[in-house]
């Protein structure tokens, strides 16, 4: 799976983006997610280094004294997003698309499914600023902190990737390669949105159609950012499979 010519393209609401947009994007994060949680990292430079002092931050504090410094935000997030979720049914989606020149889909695929099950933290956290804790339990769900991308709040949530029937999006059969599963708020176990990724060859490398749902009534300006933060993770953690 490893080649030494990779190159990854994002379309974000009909805009293509460079790989140095989105490293931009990334970088503005780092010094906003340092911020959140009250670590230092370097204010300008390269940014692997400004990415690995910021992971290193993190995986420093652990788990445990993250959730205690985001501790505001998700007394707030949790009981918003229940009460969201309880308006409707309905969802808003965030969309990103990736081309990728070299690679296989199903590798990667196969790649993140490994890390998820390892429950692989430095693995996760890396790959975007706004992500604090990623860990799968003994019952193989997906604990997630993060800030999604347009939102002023953390939020914590879990992706069971065992159900994926109460997602809107539907399986493209065009794209036979798929991560998906349903988001769940942690105290309640209700359905609170999902996440429907596909994948598909082409030639010389593999798309990826990126989609997350939101409870309807979430702001569409944080539905849209989020697809900065959706075409942010996704790339790193091609780049880091396809090494």
């Amino acid at each position: 799976m490893r080649t030494s010519a990779v190159s990854i393209d994002a379309t974000v609401g009909g805009r293509l983006l460079r790989r140095e947009q989105v490293l931009a994007w990334e970088d503005r994060r780092i010094g906003k997610a340092a911020r959140r949680i009250g670590v230092p990292v370097p204010t300008a430079g390269d940014i692997e280094v400004r990415r690995e002092a910021l992971l290193h931050a993190k995986l420093e504090l652990g788990g445990e004294r993250l959730v205690e410094r985001l501790g505001r935000d998700l007394r707030i997030s949790g009981p918003l997003a229940r009460a969201q979720a309880a308006v409707s049914s309905h969802r808003r989606v965030s969309v990103a698309r990736l081309a990728v020149t070299g690679g296989r889909a199903d590798d990667f695929v196969a790649w993140f499914r490994e890390q998820t099950v390892q429950s692989n933290e430095p693995a996760m956290l890396r790959v975007c600023p706004d992500h604090f804790v990623i860990r799968t339990d003994a019952d193989g769900r997906q604990e997630v902190i993060e800030t999604t991308g347009g939102s002023p709040l953390t939020a914590a949530f879990l992706v069971d990737y065992t159900d994926s029937d109460g997602l809107v999006t539907p399986a493209h059969p065009d794209y036979p390669h798929q991560i998906a599963g349903t988001a769940k708020d942690i105290r309640s176990g209700r359905s609170i949105g999902g996440v429907r990724h596909q994948f598909r060859d082409i030639p010389g490398g593999f798309e990826a159609f990126l989609t997350v749902e939101f409870p309807l009534p979430t702001m569409p300006v944080m539905v849209s950012g989020h697809r900065w933060h959706l075409a942010c993770e996704f790339s790193n953690w091609i780049e880091a499979a396809l090494g």
